[in-house]
């Protein structure tokens, strides 16, 4: 499991031509694509057109709509020349996620209504793999992308699902087109991308499960730390991250975000849910901060947006936090967003913000 970038692009789509070129001579209207309802055509067609859109998006910088345009073929281009369409969509998709800036976030609408150039490239890879398992299917000639590919996948758009014995047939079970022993049947699915929540002079950006890994084993999960950070309280957080995602009971929205300052990308903290709301609508919440950005106000406004964003929620009632007994300056900044305090017992006071 591995952040997706541009040469994964490339892989995936390597992969799709390989396999089909054997059938070019076939017809390919005529031959349905698996369980979708289009001809395998059809849904190569389909696959040119969603890598151009989603390069288009995000070097164009989309922000409320898709860039409005649509791949058309020129009268008479046969299945190799689709193949070679599909081979220049893929590349330009990989160009348009390898010189894309640090934090750049362009349209698309499922489910936060946008994300950034690995979830393109994720979404390019999607469909590039699940429809070429489509036309495999309809034209009887086998497929199977590399197992790497295929988890890094589930763990970037399939954040909420819990792997399987095998990242292939667990991906093809996710998406509704196969069965997995022990799992009820999909009949519906989307994916997800990771959250963003903006506040004044930081973003919060939801740290994927493939960020969290290489947080947890001492890596920087993608983002540029201030100070060498992060600390070990977002690195234990990543860890939890991790163990819910291989429970199955991980939602991206109630996980860990990094603290991106907007003046120079710099990650300054890490802040985040301890798991999702409870029955009552209860949920806790931590953070910390590298020793540079403390005494500035940061923590005190993320929060806030943190807790604004998770209170407008219909199954949030309320935010709990505990603070060290000694942590002054902590019990100021969750004074500040506003949380009360309901417990001075132990080692520990205890805190709460009601919708």
């Amino acid at each position: 499991m591995r952040p997706m970038d541009g040469d994964d692009v490339i892989e995936a789509v390597a992969g799709c031509t390989t396999a089909l070129r054997p059938a070019v001579d076939r017809d390919w209207r005529a031959v349905r694509a698996g369980r979708v309802e289009w001809d395998c055509h059809a849904t190569a067609v389909h696959v040119a057109d969603d890598l151009i859109a989603y390069a288009a998006s995000l070097a164009g910088r989309a922000q409320d709509a898709y860039v409005p345009f649509e791949l058309t073929l020129d009268e008479g281009t046969d299945n190799a020349g689709l193949l070679h369409v599909i081979e220049t969509t893929g590349a330009l998709l990989a160009a348009a996620v390898r010189t894309a800036p640090p934090g750049v976030r362009a349209f698309h609408p499922s489910p936060f209504r946008s994300t950034d150039a690995e979830g393109f490239a994720a979404m390019g890879i999607a469909e590039v793999l699940l429809h070429t398992h489509d036309m495999a299917e309809g034209l009887g000639i086998g497929y199977e992308p590399p197992a790497g590919l295929a988890s890094s996948l589930l763990a970037c758009l399939f954040p909420h699902v819990r792997p399987g014995p095998a990242p292939w047939p667990t991906l093809l079970w996710a998406s509704g087109r196969g069965e997995l022993p022990g799992r009820a049947p999909v009949t519906g699915w989307t994916w997800y991308h990771n959250l963003v929540i903006p506040a004044e002079r930081v973003t919060l950006v939801g740290v994927r499960p493939s960020a969290a890994h290489d947080l947890r084993l001492g890596g920087d999960g993608g983002f540029s730390w201030l100070d060498g950070g992060p600390y070990d309280g977002t690195r234990r957080a990543c860890s939890a991250l991790l163990k819910a995602y291989e429970a199955g009971v991980h939602r991206p929205e109630f996980g860990v975000f990094a603290l991106v300052r907007h003046e120079d990308g710099r990650a300054i903290g890490g802040m985040g849910f301890h798991g999702v709301p409870d029955e009552d609508g209860r949920v806790e919440i931590g953070y910390d901060l590298v020793e540079g950005a403390r005494g500035q106000g940061y923590a005190t406004e993320a929060l806030r947006a943190l807790a604004d964003w998770a209170l407008a929620r219909e199954d949030v009632g309320s935010l709990f936090a505990t603070v060290e007994r000694d942590n002054t300056a902590s019990q100021a900044v969750v004074g500040r967003a506003g949380f009360t305090q309901v417990s001075d017992e132990g080692d520990e006071f205890a805190y709460e913000l009601r919708r």
